[in-house]
């Protein structure tokens, strides 16, 4: 009889232990969660059910059904919108990478002022959006901008940048490559000195020289760190916008419209709320496919060793 009572104590106990933990884990998780839940999850619930609808957000909405979805997948200017972004994107990640990498590889060598110069690169990813597009407009004005001052002084030729519908979205990639070349090249800085210097000094005593080292040795090591820019900066990519609307303001003649910049323009200037969630939740589908086509494919050249 003491025995089971002692039994039934120690599972009363065992149970107040355990929601004692969950309270716990509740109230650490409740400042994150609740924000998540409150901002993230229910607009997005909500999306989903406007997407259904035909809504201008001021009549009572209609139920369309996937009507919405319907009529962008076989409307040209979804495509011609995720057709841009595609563009932007071919020419956004090669440069930024590149450019990152680059920097990074030079900053991680004994410099003066080393600190001083990763602080500087820094700043612009530190930069409001709209100031950066505004500096970057200037910059490459068709008429009286730095840059074209600079091409016509040695006699190149003189694009018309923004206004230019061959050279709007040249434009953006330039601004967007610029202001994120700091934080790509934090990344892959950080990844640079996670490499082991055993590694490199047994390359060196095998006779590998400055080039063999970094190609054999360097970069796939470094394929951590790329793998993670390449997903980010994929999904930044697909989600641009901002330096878009600055800068051209999706022309001239829609040449420069993303996916993004269609998605604000049904919802805010044709009142086509339902058309927008719908783009909204298409764009959702392709980012999460091409996100996951990544980490699927990371294991066949993402060397974590």
């Amino acid at each position: 009889m003491a025995g089971a009572t002692r039994t039934d104590a120690a599972r009363q106990a065992g149970r107040r232990r355990k929601w004692k933990n969950l309270a716990w884990v509740v109230v650490f998780l409740a400042p994150s969660a609740i924000p998540l839940l409150v901002f993230k999850m229910t607009p997005m619930i909500a999306s989903a059910w406007v997407s259904l609808h035909e809504w201008n957000m001021i009549s009572p909405m209609e139920w369309v059904g996937l009507g919405n979805f319907a009529d962008l997948l076989t409307s040209p200017n979804t495509g011609e919108v995720f057709l841009h972004t595609l563009a932007y994107i071919a020419g956004y990640l090669p440069l930024v990478y590149a450019g990152g990498l680059a920097i990074a590889v030079a900053l991680n060598q004994k410099l003066k002022a080393r600190g001083f110069l990763r602080a500087a690169y820094f700043v612009p990813v530190v930069t409001s959006w709209v100031a950066v597009a505004l500096v970057w407009q200037w910059l490459l004005n068709p008429t009286n901008g730095l840059v074209n001052h600079l091409l016509g002084m040695v006699g190149l030729p003189e694009p018309g940048w923004w206004t230019d519908p061959n050279w709007a979205i040249p434009s953006v990639i330039l601004a967007s490559a610029w202001k994120d070349l700091g934080f790509v090249m934090v990344i892959l800085l950080a990844g640079l000195q996670a490499i082991p210097q055993e590694i490199q000094e047994a390359a060196t005593v095998d006779g590998a020289g400055r080039w063999r080292r970094f190609w054999s040795v360097t970069f796939p090591l470094l394929s951590p760190s790329t793998f993670f820019v390449v997903v980010i900066s994929l999904i930044n990519g697909f989600q641009v916008f901002d330096q878009v609307y600055v800068m051209t303001g999706g022309g001239p003649s829609g040449a420069s419209q993303v996916a993004v910049g269609r998605i604000y323009d049904l919802a805010f200037r044709y009142g086509e709320a339902g058309a927008a969630s719908a783009l909204s939740w298409i764009l959702f589908a392709i980012i999460m496919a091409v996100t996951a086509v990544q980490m699927y494919g990371q294991r066949k050249w993402v060397n974590y060793a």
